[in-house]
């Protein structure tokens, strides 16, 4: 492999260190004494990592009742009881060196157009994991695997259909 990396830049005491503004390019540095010093080093980011990002841009979306599949909401729901915890259920990505690609895998709300629901999600997607992650989205694939409504497939709602008597 003949990857070119930069030197790391020499230790600086403490006091010479800049602060990094959100918005600072990698590649170099400007210290507080005017000085630019350029910075070595890879960053990686990990598929959970960006799974999750896609997961809660996903959930944010009016319409949204559920990331995974049934089986993986049972399972879901069996791992938080536990007190385990998978914000990324039902996203699956594919992370490259600048490109990601997104497989989401929801359940929509009764009431809200599926073609609009999926294109909204697409959207959110596609916005936050470019703007937090900072790779380049290829893709965002979106599948609605079932309707949930409100009182008709709740656990936890009464059923109407039984007469006190």
């Amino acid at each position: 492999m003949d990857e070119k990396r930069t030197p790391p830049p020499q230790r600086r005491p403490m006091d010479e260190l800049p602060e990094f503004p959100h918005d600072s390019p990698s590649g170099e540095v400007t210290l507080a004494n005017g000085q630019e010093v350029a910075t070595g080093g890879r960053t990686t980011i990990a598929d959970p990592a960006v799974a999750k990002v896609a997961a809660i841009a996903a959930r944010k979306v009016p319409g949204v009742y559920s990331l995974g599949t049934g089986t993986g909401r049972a399972l879901g729901a069996i791992r938080d009881a536990v007190g385990g915890s998978d914000l990324s259920q039902g996203v699956q990505v594919e992370v490259g060196e600048t490109q990601v690609a997104v497989d989401i895998v929801l359940v929509a709300e009764y009431g809200h157009p599926l073609t609009g629901v999926a294109d909204q999600v697409r959207a959110a997607v596609y916005h936050g994991v470019q703007e937090l992650v900072g790779l380049q989205v290829i893709e965002v694939n979106v599948e609605i695997t079932d309707v949930h409504v409100p009182g008709l497939n709740d656990p936890k709602s009464p059923d109407k259909s039984r007469t006190a008597g």
